[in-house]
């Protein structure tokens, strides 16, 4: 098997003088390095790229000085190493030659050849190690952008998991919170309705999309605590008992006892709880005032009263549109949100029930309002 044979190192020297500057050449070749000589500070700056492992510079030049050219090299942001060639070098010119980060000094006439083959050695070596240092960066950036993206593929496999799992509990519980209205003509489609008039109000009072999602989430389940309420109850003929009237009134709180463990229905969840309280403080179940209320709630709360009024009931002829209108305006300020009862009137005699009914069953953003 073959070896490959380790690459020369690459040096750029740079002197005025063309004899000192060849002489310089012939001797790093002699050890070994792959040498090339340029004229003046000028040509090396054309001249010199990254390829390159070491800069020998002439401090006293006269199109361009060595400090000049090292000032340039700086603003470049070159990382190879310099070594200054200096035949009468002062105290100040080795200062401010270590303040701008030349990394070595020689001295001209190079009269110890082993010392310059330290020397350049080491600056070899200098260059060796910023490479490897900027190879290792690489890798390490590299690294990292790779399993970031990993990790962004990750997530959308997550959020599309999420989702799907979000969906295939709303339609879960949609399906059976339909099987119970179903079992009772009185309250068949009551759900569908409220979310027919909830997203009509919603729209008109120009909520963003989020907030639409919740109120039309909210809206399918502020009845799901019926679930664990007896039948016999809701499909009564006459008046309840206050034992009955009492077990009808915990709906609200089952309702959103049944979302909890939803981490994703958080805000749904307060609605539902809420959704028969009432602006002066005298709903249930916790008694809450206007200003406890979000605006959500309170746009369930109209749109599930005005489904109630107009909807037939064993127990109670139903109001007409404009009945139902004159009570909602009666108890506005103390049940209902004055401006919230004024857009929903203001709007609900523009639509008739058929297409209320129909626009329940999907939504503006092109979704299935049973799966958002």
């Amino acid at each position: 098997m073959s070896v490959e044979k380790e690459k020369a190192a690459r040096i750029i020297v740079a002197d005025d003088d063309d004899l000192v500057c060849s002489a310089v050449v012939q001797i790093l070749e002699m050890f070994g390095y792959e040498a090339v000589g340029v004229l003046g500070g000028k040509e090396l700056l054309r001249r010199v790229d990254e390829s390159f492992d070491v800069i020998l510079l002439d401090i006293h030049m006269p199109d361009l000085n060595g400090f000049e050219a090292i000032e340039e090299l700086n603003r470049r942001g070159s990382e190879i190493p310099i070594v200054l060639l200096t035949g009468s070098g002062s105290m100040a010119d080795a200062v401010r030659a270590i303040n701008m980060g030349v990394y070595d000094f020689l001295c001209k006439p190079i009269e110890d050849l082993d010392i310059f083959n330290v020397k350049i050695r080491r600056a070899v070596e200098k260059r060796n190690y910023v490479l490897q240092e900027q190879r290792y960066k690489q890798a390490l950036e590299d690294d990292v952008r790779r399993k970031t993206l990993q990790l962004e593929e990750q997530n959308k496999l997550l959020r599309a998991y999420s989702d799907s799992l979000e969906n295939a509990t709303v339609q879960l519980m949609s399906s059976l919170q339909r099987a119970m209205e179903e079992k009772d003509y009185y309250t068949a489609g009551h759900t569908m309705r409220v979310t027919s008039y909830a997203s009509m109000l919603g729209t008109a009072m120009q909520l963003d999309g989020q907030d639409l999602i919740v109120l039309r989430r909210a809206a399918q389940f502020h009845d799901i605590g019926k679930l664990v309420i007896d039948l016999s109850c809701i499909r009564k003929k006459g008046p309840l008992s206050d034992e009955e009237r009492q077990l009808i009134n915990e709906h609200p709180s089952v309702g959103a006892n049944i979302i909890k463990p939803l981490g994703f229905m958080e805000r749904e969840q307060f609605i539902i709880r809420h959704h028969h309280e009432r602006i002066d403080g005298m709903g249930y179940p916790d008694g809450l005032g206007g200003a406890d209320l979000d605006e959500l709630t309170k746009i369930i709360t109209v749109a599930d009263s005005y489904d109630a009024m107009t909807s037939s009931r064993n127990y109670r002829r139903n109001m007409n549109v404009e009945e139902a209108i004159e009570e909602l305006n009666l108890c506005a300020g103390t049940q209902f949100d004055t401006e919230i009862v004024g857009v929903f009137t203001d709007h609900i005699s523009r639509f008739s029930p058929e297409y209320l009914a129909i626009s329940a069953g999907s939504d503006q953003f092109g979704h299935n309002n049973l799966i958002n």
